[in-house]
């Protein structure tokens, strides 16, 4: 080649040698960072796939976070209640102390009482100071709300947990399907009186009396020796349909549900005409059983225990205690009402859907809300056992407080339960799960993104070498047109 205007292979090399330049650029960034995409040029499509990860793994992150944070509200809570129960095992052993009047004084009563009244001072006061980071605990805050419940249908109401969705309330409705029963048997009496001399043992859930009858007692003699006793049997008795005497009676456990019975036998000689039945029309049995009231709950079949009904599903957990004229009452007509708002409800999911967020529901404890029962047509809480309430140890209502106290230990340790099983079975599982999620994640962005250093490593290694070479193949081409001038010689 003997032009001299254009060095066509000093462009060359200085073409190639640009080009190592920016490749020795590009390594020594990726080196320096640690990551392969530095910006959209480096791989487009795996920013736009790193970023995407990246944002679960921000979300997932705060997820784990936000799981943590729940575990410590609810051991917390907790903790709280724990020592509400300590209170109100303390206070049980001071009412089942006051039934002793045979071996304690009234002074000792009156002391008893100004125990419990501190005592249940002490259990609202923890109900009104618990607390998380400003956040009240135990004095309903964290209850859910309702509306529009009638009282004649339904005697309480326990909400543990509701998705609400996009809607601002979730309607409830109840319709008792199969009514509660107590266990029954049935005797007929065609003269409204016993035939012939009788023992009979009646048992039922609280315990077993022996009655002793003697031929030609009336019924309604039968009936008030039963009743005298059903303090200890849980067994009363009654007439048919309160009509005459000559239509029978019946023999009823005290409570409803399959956890109820009666049995009543004759025992020893005599008594050849007795028999019981199922019913009037029945079949002959000395033993009945309750029967469980079956409702349904927004189309789902809830499960009944004597006359309360509990559903549990990811959309509604809830406990309804229904009132004995309506759990015994199949009328095709169900009770509705609203649950408005309320609860806690925790984020536990990267993604804020409502399938990714759990919501439960912390009744409070004070003692006016504490311990519900239905005693004599009335509903008591436990602030009723307080001096001067209608249970007060000093009115001798020891057995009275006693049913409520042990329904309020038994909401106590229910609620307890139920916290612990969320914390173990749903925050502790889903912290774990997503901390998996997370690594996994992790992984993939990481190598979608991240240098591999031996690669960029031997990469710049490779880029170093062009580009010296570059240069001296640059320099070696811009002397290369010199020899022209030998032509000129």
């Amino acid at each position: 080649m003997a032009r001299i205007n254009t060095n066509v292979p000093s462009l060359i090399a200085q073409n190639n040698l640009n080009r190592s330049n920016t490749d020795l650029s590009t390594r020594l960034q990726r080196l320096s960072t640690g990551l392969r995409i530095n910006r959209g040029a480096d791989d487009p499509a795996g920013l736009i796939v790193s970023e995407r990860l990246r944002s679960e793994m921000r979300g997932i992150d705060q997820a784990i976070d936000n799981s943590e944070r729940a575990s410590s509200v609810i051991a917390t809570t907790e903790g709280y209640l724990a020592e509400v129960a300590d209170l109100l095992n303390s206070i049980k052993g001071l009412v089942v102390n006051s039934a002793n009047t045979g071996g304690i004084s009234d002074e000792e009563i009156s002391a008893n009482q100004l125990e419990i009244d501190s005592a249940i001072e002490s259990i609202t006061r923890i109900s009104n100071t618990a607390s998380f980071a400003g956040l009240q605990l135990l004095n309903g805050s964290l209850e859910y709300v309702t509306s529009g419940i009638t009282g004649a249908d339904i005697a309480g109401v326990d909400i543990h947990g509701v998705q609400f969705g996009t809607n601002s309330s979730v309607a409830v409705s109840v319709e008792v399907v199969q009514s509660a029963q107590t266990g029954a048997l049935f005797l007929s009496a065609a003269t409204g009186a016993l035939l012939s001399s009788v023992t009979l043992e009646i048992a039922g859930n609280l315990g077993v009396q022996t009655l002793s009858f003697v031929s030609g007692t009336a019924l309604s003699a039968v009936i008030a020796a039963v009743n005298t006793v059903s303090d200890t049997t849980g067994v009363s008795a009654g007439l048919r349909n309160g009509a005459s005497q000559l239509s029978g009676l019946y023999f009823n456990s005290a409570g409803y549900g399959s956890d109820s019975f009666v049995s009543v036998r004759k025992i020893g000689q005599g008594g050849a005409f007795f028999q019981t039945y199922s019913a009037p029309a029945g079949v002959a049995t000395q033993r009945d059983t309750g029967r469980d009231v079956s409702a349904i709950i927004n189309g789902a079949l809830a499960t009944g225990h004597g006359t309360t009904v509990a559903l549990n599903t990811p959309a509604l957990a809830i406990d309804i205690d229904l009132t004995d004229l309506f759990a015994t009452s199949v009328t095709g007509t169900p009770t509705n009402f609203n649950i408005t708002g309320g609860g806690a409800m925790f984020q536990l999911g990267p993604s804020i859907t409502t399938t990714q967020q759990v919501g439960i529901g912390i009744q409070s404890v004070a003692a006016s809300r504490l311990g519900g029962s239905t005693l004599e047509g009335a509903r008591f809480f436990l602030d009723s056992i307080k001096s001067g309430q209608t249970n007060s140890l000093l009115l001798g209502r020891t057995a009275e407080a006693s049913e409520v106290l042990n329904a309020a230990i038994t909401e106590v340790s229910v609620l307890r339960g139920r916290l612990g099983a969320f914390e173990r079975n749903t925050l502790q599982t889903n912290s774990r799960s997503l901390q998996i999620g997370l690594e996994n994640i992790t992984a993939s962005e990481s190598k979608i993104r991240d240098t591999d250093f031996a690669a960029e490593t031997a990469a710049m290694t490779r880029a170093q070498i062009l580009q010296q070479a570059g240069t001296s193949v640059l320099a070696t081409a811009n002397s290369s047109a010199q020899n022209v001038l030998r032509l000129l010689q």
